[in-house]
């Protein structure tokens, strides 16, 4: 780490709803290339944080800028050089993988001449060029996940942001998605950023884990600093998330609380 430029820079970014702080006082980097995992609970702040990020909620206070861009002053900017895959399923299912690729190809301005081997790349990539002319509600949900990110590489983002990117696919189906998206970080240096609760998912795949706990960030590193931290050399990352939030992950947060985090996040 280190000699690598930083593509993401998050200062004191704060969200509030009433008397309710969702995200207090946020503070953290990403650098170009990485490989970057917001580690915590339902309701612990995850998803209010990447949608500010992503442009879609506006922050109570602190800033943050991506690829140079500042999320309040230059939005447009911001949405142009990030791609995002949310929790919740955003394609289709009425339109075959070809159609939501070109919708998207078209939704992003990509010139008519280039959007027929743009998508047919994209489908080659995921390994679903057999699948272009089937209508995406015949998908498995491994299938749909891979398409979703698909079309949100489909303008060649230099940031990508993926909200529990694998919740709900099958071992098998998590291991396929994160092939690919290595092989997009490897091919193309694309910046990952994804939220998980998956404890394994984060020590598999991520270079850096913020750990989020109760909306503020209560530790940051590697998985072995983390571990490190702890002071026992037989430590796992459950052990080190206990060791800096002093609950285990199931255990984070009470019903009341996630419920009313999670419906303001989907404000």
């Amino acid at each position: 780490m280190g000699e690598r430029p930083t593509i993401i820079t998050v200062n004191g970014l704060t969200k509030k709803f009433g008397d309710f702080t969702a995200v207090d006082k946020v503070s953290f980097s990403v650098e170009k290339g990485e490989i970057f995992a917001f580690l915590g609970p339902n309701g612990a702040g995850k998803t209010t944080t990447i949608k500010m990020l992503i442009t879609l909620l506006a922050p109570t206070a602190g800033t943050a800028g991506i690829d140079g861009h500042d999320i309040a002053r230059d939005p447009a900017g911001v949405r142009k050089a990030i791609g995002y895959v949310p929790q919740m399923i955003s394609v289709d299912g009425s339109l075959t993988a070809y159609e939501n690729l070109m919708l998207m190809a078209k939704l992003y301005d990509i010139p008519a001449a280039e959007r027929g081997e743009r998508v047919r790349q994209i489908l080659e990539f995921l390994k679903l060029e057999k699948f272009a002319d089937a209508l995406v509600r015949t998908f498995s949900g491994g299938m749909i996940r891979k398409l979703e990110i698909g079309l949100a590489m489909t303008h060649h983002p230099r940031v990508l942001l993926l909200d529990e990117p694998t919740t709900g696919l099958d071992p098998v189906a998590k291991q396929n998605v994160w092939e690919h998206l290595l092989q997009l970080r490897d091919l193309y240096g694309t910046t990952i950023f994804f939220s998980t609760h998956n404890m394994e998912e984060a020590e598999d795949v991520s270079e850096r884990v913020a750990v989020m706990n109760a909306g503020a960030i209560a530790a940051i590193g590697s998985v072995a600093e983390l571990k490190a931290k702890t002071g026992d050399p037989g430590s796992t990352l459950e052990d080190a998330f206990i060791f800096f939030t002093g609950n285990s992950l199931q255990e984070t947060g009470n019903f009341r609380e996630i419920r009313r985090a999670r419906r303001r996040e989907r404000r």
